[in-house]
């Protein structure tokens, strides 16, 4: 099966998704002189030391509540988790091997209960 392109008809010859790539040195020199047109404001020595003192500042803010947010992470949150997570392996490991040693059935009678004391016994040492 072929296909013949006519160029008299637009669509065979230029897909939708394709796009000329022509341009003109006048369109460009245009834009280049609607630059240059365009007011600029200069800069002194004091407005760049302005500059910098700002920068600067907010550089040691910004440093400054990133090692708050590690803290927190570190201080409390992990050693939070790691408790928590470690109590109910503890007590899963616990029940299966219960269930396996001997002839019991280890049942939760309340595991919002359970589930809240867990997140006390965690915090409370903290």
């Amino acid at each position: 099966m072929s296909f013949s392109q006519d160029s008299s008809n637009p669509s065979f010859s230029m897909s939708a998704y394709m796009v000329p790539s022509r341009q003109s040195s006048y369109s460009q020199s245009q834009s280049d002189d609607e630059l240059a047109s365009l007011p600029s404001e200069s800069t002194n020595d004091s407005d760049l030391d302005t500059l910098s003192e700002y920068s600067s500042d907010a550089e040691a803010e910004w440093q400054e509540s990133i090692e708050q947010l590690e803290l927190l992470l570190s201080m409390v949150l992990v050693p939070f988790l790691g408790k928590y997570l470690g109590r109910r392996c503890a007590y899963w490991s616990w029940t299966r091997f219960m269930e396996w040693k001997f002839p019991v059935e280890v049942v939760m009678q309340n595991p919002g209960a359970f589930k809240a004391a867990g997140v006390v016994e965690a915090a409370a040492t903290l």
